[in-house]
């Protein structure tokens, strides 16, 4: 069977690592992104000049229509996916939950928690043995955050990976029997733009004091993990968790 895997918000960071790793080890890749088609499309030139094969489809992971349509792209360009990878994150300035308003609220549930339903249910439409597929896994990217709280950063977002856990618990339980793996794991202090996204560049930096391992990870650590994850030799792994946070 052919390998077909889409990975969600890939145009940078972990998406982007996870993306070219899995090119290279045989999956062919749909580079999913919101707004930069330059950085996504990059991925995949990167991906094409190794030999690999990979498309790079816009879609807001938050919209209904745009998951559909992203995955209907995907059937007519690569064929049917049989690995999905829900990466697609966003968080806001760091803030107290006391200044947060319910526009912010709603922005960072329906990309980070809703997104990765509505990629999930596409894809176990596919993949399901009970609807004629051959099976599939998803690894969703949550955070330690959803351990620690991000107190006085950003508690919604680190409800939000809660949330992100609990889906991975549940739908792993639902399917199994239906030839689809669901697993997850929980980034800790990475390297990536993200941190800018909250006001903060630098603050892997300033946190990895706290990282036993005194460090900061990076990308491709984390896509080591999702890869794993994805492969044969995860055959009896579902609703489980890699920690890749040094030790936080």
């Amino acid at each position: 069977m052919k390998k077909v895997l889409i990975v969600t918000g890939a145009g940078r960071g972990i998406g982007a690592a996870t993306a070219c790793l899995a090119a290279q080890q045989g999956y062919a890749v749909c580079v999913n992104y919101r707004h930069s088609q330059e950085a996504a499309q990059r991925v995949v030139e990167t991906i094409e000049k190794s030999g690999g094969q990979a498309i790079a489809i816009a879609a807001d992971v938050a919209s209904e229509s745009e998951v559909v349509a992203l995955f209907q792209a995907v059937d007519k360009q690569l064929g049917t996916v049989t690995a999905l990878v829900n990466n697609a994150g966003i968080l806001e300035q760091q803030q107290k939950v006391e200044a947060m308003d319910a526009a912010r609220l709603h922005h960072v549930f329906a990309t980070n928690v809703i997104g990765s339903f509505l990629c999930a249910r596409e894809a176990i439409k596919r993949m399901s043995t009970n609807q004629g597929g051959g099976g599939g896994a998803i690894v969703n990217v949550s955070s330690v955050a959803a351990r620690l709280g991000s107190p006085g950063e950003y508690v919604d977002y680190a409800a939000s990976k809660g949330a992100i856990d609990t889906l991975t618990i549940g739908l792993a339980k639902e399917v199994a029997d239906e030839g689809i793996r669901v697993n997850a794991v929980r980034p800790g202090f990475i390297y990536t733009d993200i941190h800018a996204s909250g006001g903060e560049p630098n603050r892997v930096e300033r946190v990895k004091i706290s990282v036993p391992m005194k460090r900061g990870g990076q990308a491709l650590e984390v896509a080591h993990a999702i890869l794993w994850l994805l492969s044969d030799e995860a055959s009896y792994t579902t609703g489980s968790f890699i920690e890749v946070a040094g030790g936080k």
